[in-house]
């Protein structure tokens, strides 16, 4: 369930998730002539008390943010997560050019895991087991885009109505793959817990002619299968994008892979963007 509260002067979006104990807000926005008036405060004020009168099962706020966050936000909410944000740019008109470099950099991969494309009822089945969870998602949470969400089923449904492409990488049982879509990945540090990506469809950035954007959330720590993920998230998209389109590809990332993936952008067109992202929680 989403709530949105608007103001004529701003607004503020909240998604209901784990089973509605848990409300995520999904969006803040005041107008640029109401800025610096306390109209958030007042707006985030009005918003928890509905929650609390409302919706009285929702237990916690949960938001993500990017670094940095205010001293103040943080007197209130507590750190539970972050990952590593590296973008790469692969420009209209360059996009085949710039694939065929990122794959001559993923060579050399001295053990082999087999990557599967999970169904439906795959995923629903894959997060049952709780020792992936526990290995693979740091504090339990599934985190999509900007979207932190633990691995319950309703939260396993949300996701699930969002064409996103699951890729999974086992951690060497050939028995456990799906006979369907194959390829192989692994390196002299494969990690036993497997590795897991998703995707949602690229879409369009606003202001910027040709360009869409792709998000692909990692998680794992290997990084010989990261590298294989992106390269086979991003192949598995660009057949969908309008002709001669670029994309912009921000990975969401283990901390511990940011160096092997600046490395596997190294000479590209360099793209600003927030370098972590946070996930920050409050109980009420």
């Amino acid at each position: 369930m989403r709530i949105c509260i608007a103001l004529q002067v701003g607004f503020e979006s909240f998604l209901l998730v784990d089973d509605e104990t848990t409300a995520v807000l999904e969006a803040l926005r005041v107008a640029p002539w109401m800025r610096g008036y306390g109209v958030a405060g007042v707006i985030q004020t009005f918003c928890l008390d509905t929650l609390r009168s409302d919706h009285p099962k929702v237990k916690r706020v949960r938001l993500t943010r990017a670094e940095n966050p205010p001293a103040a936000l943080l007197t209130k909410y507590k750190v539970i997560n972050s990952k590593a944000v590296v973008p790469i740019l692969l420009p209209a008109g360059q996009l085949e050019s710039t694939l065929k470099l990122l794959e001559s950099r993923v060579k050399n991969l001295e053990k082999s895991q087999n990557l599967s494309l999970l169904e439906q009822e795959e995923v629903l089945k894959f997060f049952e087991e709780s020792k992936i969870r526990e290995d693979l998602l740091p504090g339990g949470l599934l985190v999509q885009g900007w979207l932190p969400l633990t691995t319950c089923r309703s939260n396993l449904d949300i996701l699930l109505q969002r064409k996103i492409v699951w890729m999974y990488s086992h951690p060497g049982d050939s028995s456990a793959s799906s006979s369907k879509d194959t390829t192989s990945c692994g390196g002299p540090n494969a990690y036993l817990e497997g590795f897991l990506s998703l995707s949602t469809p690229p879409f369009p950035v606003p202001l910027a002619e040709r360009i869409h954007r792709l998000d692909i959330d990692l998680f794992g720590n290997d990084p010989s299968c990261a590298k294989v993920h992106i390269l086979q998230q991003v192949k598995i998209r660009v057949p969908a994008l309008p002709a001669g389109s670029g994309i912009i590809c921000v990975l969401y990332a283990d901390e511990t892979l940011r160096t092997e993936l600046d490395q596997l952008r190294e000479g590209l067109t360099p793209f600003p963007i927030v370098r972590e992202q946070m996930i920050l929680e409050m109980e009420i």
